[in-house]
């Protein structure tokens, strides 16, 4: 990566492998395995892979590894592992590093799913876990103990659209020695690097914006290379959550107007917001730019943006 190109040129370029065919866009390898000059060589590839060096498209892929460099980037972490979808991703992101009596505390106001993965899929393993008001500090402090493993909570929520302090919530959570979890969806990439406020690993469904099409289903997860090689790769390539490189690809060209769909996105729900909230048939709209939000400070600190959804 050259440290002088800023996001929208990190969104095209990041990453990219050319073949010797020196192709502009980024290849496809539509390939399950890799061909080997030597029985040796395939022993020492299997043994010990370099790092442009591939096994099987569930380990590893030169399209996936594209992507995986190029979230990284932007999203300012050590490494990426793609996966299969945003829920691969969460789940993946839990499970590879918790065990049986661990603890962990995370957001009441949460995604469904993220729901049952918390409550029902590490319930059943024998991890504790204790749901706090995302918003409270308060709750966070008296929930989060010495032993601790992991917060979870989503930078804003799913549908309420409440916003989690993510610096505060990291600065309570790495006191107790915890590692800060961050679904960073709705946020994205362009309005708030998670890691850059406290978070240690940040989780997306690549599904939303990143695709921004509506043509695949994948997720990712981000974070130091220790984690990701040394705790989610294992876990994810042998249970078989992987992304497949035509995905991997979809997403590539998506990521390139990631950056100007979601300021215009932003800048379209704003005025939607702004609209809705004068209509008197209307109860109630909920969108964090409004001044009317409880949380519109914090969304103007966090992401310098009410962001793109309205509720």
């Amino acid at each position: 990566m050259s440290k002088d190109w800023k996001t929208r040129t990190q969104l095209v370029h990041e990453g990219i492998r050319r073949s010797q065919y020196g192709e502009m866009a980024e290849a496809i390898f539509l390939t399950q395995g890799f061909a080997y000059a030597s029985a040796e060589a395939a022993e020492a590839r299997f043994i010990k892979a370099g790092e442009d060096e591939f096994i099987y498209a569930r380990f590893g892929n030169p399209t996936t590894r594209m992507f995986e460099e190029r979230i990284a980037a932007i999203e300012g972490t050590e490494d990426a592992f793609a996966t299969a979808s945003g829920m691969a991703a969460v789940s993946g992101a839990l499970t590879a590093l918790l065990k049986a009596g661990d603890h962990v505390v995370a957001a009441r106001a949460l995604f469904g799913s993220n729901l049952y993965v918390l409550q029902d899929v590490l319930g059943r393993f024998g991890v504790s876990v204790d749901l706090v008001d995302g918003t409270d500090l308060a709750q966070w402090a008296a929930a989060v103990r010495p032993g601790t493993r992991a917060v979870f909570f989503e930078s804003v929520s799913n549908p309420t659209l409440e916003l989690v302090d993510i610096a505060g919530v990291a600065a309570l959570a790495h006191a107790a020695g915890a590692l800060v979890i961050v679904d960073n969806v709705f946020a994205t990439p362009i309005f708030s690097r998670a890691v850059d406020q406290g978070a240690d690993v940040v989780v997306y469904s690549t599904t939303k914006h990143i695709d921004g099409q509506g043509r695949a289903l994948g997720g990712v997860i981000c974070g130091t290379r220790d984690y990701v090689r040394k705790v989610v790769e294992p876990y994810l390539k042998h249970t078989g959550a992987a992304m497949s490189p035509f995905t991997a690809w979809l997403m590539l060209g998506g990521m390139t107007t990631l950056d100007l769909r979601c300021r215009a996105m932003a800048d379209a729900a704003a005025r939607i917001a702004a609209a809705l909230e004068g209509d008197a048939r209307l109860a109630r709209v909920i969108y964090p730019g409004l001044a009317s939000h409880p949380q519109a400070a914090l969304a103007a600190r966090q992401m310098g943006s009410g962001g793109t959804l309205v509720s």
